[in-house]
């Protein structure tokens, strides 16, 4: 039984929290970066203070995903979710400008992206809930506009508030300016307004009928019978084993004879601890526990489609290209093309400012490109369409080392635009297809780990790299992140989109 077309505006509704998502996370990556700053922060320190947002999708993506995947009551199976998190997130996006140390800043950037993943997660699954796989790609793009739109606002909202509105866009020294502090207020507001909308104007399938379209036997779901069943509690203990002792050797090694800092610290670390976590699954698999969430991921992680396996390595190099970018971008601008490395300096505020704009410029081409995408998806294919954009990105992104013109930047920033616009859509697209109905929380939310493991590897490695390689010269961050987009749009080509529609 397949799923009904919806309407345009249906859609619209749908996706409308997205727009206050972004809010949150727009504010976030255009301006963290310089509240770490303000605060105190070195610029080899910037990485390992971002780590907490990646971390922490790491972690609360899967888990809501399969809550959301057993969830049903008044509210439905996704939208409690959107609810609850939209409510913490602007509560923590009203707090954040407000720290008053760099421990706390650092903290509060952990609680506000766990609260915004718990709100983001679902409506990715959400599309795959409710649209047929025909409208797929137009419900992906649609939150890449929304996404676009709330992304360009937020991004220009200091400059606007300094430039347009007269508000300070300077403070005493550890004090963040007003116009920064004004902008997360009205942040937070619209991410919870949006969120509401969303919660409001749509509605979900129920349980029973949700079953009925997932045994429509034209599914092109890539599981097979045996990927159902349990993996052996003994597969676990050896991988477990591996993970553990690759983890505690790399550390001794680095921390004895090369370089330890915090971030490489948390990397070997985080290995270690995947390696432990796989060993008490096999404990709670031995013990019969199959049906705990723990237990549920880390099958399914092991099992993942064959189409999400090929994805997986394109979001990989993708997401490690926009982290770089995220973290990098004001340092890079107001050092290598303002000159100016006092974060209390009006010169330095100037360029800050001017990156919101940069951000807002290529968050605004993506919602106006995410359309078009459309278009060129169904004249070509989705995997050509993303591999244009990625490779657009990647000549966006490592043109930031030879322009010396600020207002030039504008122009890398279109290529940026692209490739964003691309990520936020066709990967999801082509992934659903690949996915069965009653895991589609779970699998967004292991898809999620190719988006995080990569940033945290961006923010482990990149202030060894910007101190120890690159002579505290963050532009040749920019550099990398130009190259790593690049290898993701060759890879592109490796991808099966096993259900793509031409309609």
């Amino acid at each position: 039984m397949n799923k009904p077309r919806l309407s345009f505006i249906q859609i619209w509704n749908m996706s409308f929290g997205f727009l206050g998502i972004q809010f949150g996370f727009a504010l976030q990556n255009a301006n963290v970066s310089r509240i770490f700053e303000t605060l105190g922060a070195k610029i080899d320190a910037i990485p390992i203070l971002w780590i907490a947002a990646p971390i922490t999708g790491l972690i609360v993506q899967p888990i809501i995903g399969h809550m959301s995947d057993r969830t049903w009551n008044r509210l439905g199976r996704r939208r409690p979710y959107f609810l609850s998190g939209a409510i913490l997130a602007s509560l923590g996006i009203i707090i954040m400008p407000n720290s008053p140390v760099l421990w706390f800043a650092a903290a509060m950037l952990w609680i506000m992206d766990a609260s915004i993943n718990i709100s983001m997660e679902p409506f990715r699954a959400f599309v795959g809930d409710m649209l047929p796989s025909e409208q797929r790609t137009l419900g992906f793009s649609m939150q890449s506009f929304f996404i676009g739109i709330g992304a360009v606002v937020a991004s220009a909202l200091p400059y606007i508030m300094s430039n347009w509105l007269g508000i300070s866009n300077t403070a005493p020294e550890g004090l963040v300016p007003e116009s920064v502090k004004l902008s997360f207020y009205i942040g937070g507001a619209v991410f919870f307004l949006a969120v509401l909308w969303t919660v409001l104007s749509s509605k979900e399938y129920p349980p029973e009928e949700l079953k009925k379209y997932s045994e429509n036997p034209e599914s092109k779901s890539s599981l097979r019978p045996a990927d159902e069943l349990p993996i052996p509690h003994n597969k676990f203990y050896k991988n477990g084993l591996i993970w553990t002792l690759t983890g505690v050797v790399l550390f001794i090694v680095f921390y004895n004879f090369i370089y330890m800092d915090y971030g490489l610290g948390v990397f070997f670390g985080g290995i270690t601890v995947f390696g432990l976590l796989q060993i008490i699954v096999g404990a709670m698999s031995k013990q019969n526990k199959s049906d705990s969430g723990l237990v549920v991921v880390m099958n399914d992680l092991f099992k993942m489609p064959k189409t999400m396996v090929q994805l997986s390595y394109v979001q990989f190099f993708s997401w490690f290209a926009l982290f770089a970018m995220w973290i990098y971008t004001t340092p890079a601008v107001t050092h290598h093309i303002y000159g100016a490395v006092d974060p209390q300096s009006e010169l330095y505020n100037k360029g800050a400012d001017w990156v919101g704009v940069l951000m807002a410029v290529y968050n605004g081409f993506a919602a106006v490109m995410a359309f078009l995408l459309i278009w060129l998806a169904k004249k070509t294919s989705r995997k050509m369409v993303h591999s244009i954009s990625l490779l657009c990105g990647g000549i966006g992104l490592a043109s930031f080392y030879i322009i010396k013109n600020p207002d030039l930047l504008l122009i890398s920033e279109l290529g940026i635009g692209l490739a964003w616009a691309s990520i936020l859509a066709m990967p999801y697209a082509i992934l659903t297809g690949s996915l069965p109905a009653n895991k589609m929380g779970v699998y967004m939310g292991i898809f999620n780990f190719f988006i995080v493991i990569p940033q945290i590897t961006a923010a482990a490695i990149l202030g060894f790299f910007v101190k120890h390689l690159f002579g505290d010269e963050a532009i040749y961050a920019l550099l990398l992140g130009g190259a790593s987009f690049i290898l993701a749009a060759l890879l592109v080509f490796k991808v099966d989109d096993v259900d793509e529609v031409k309609v």
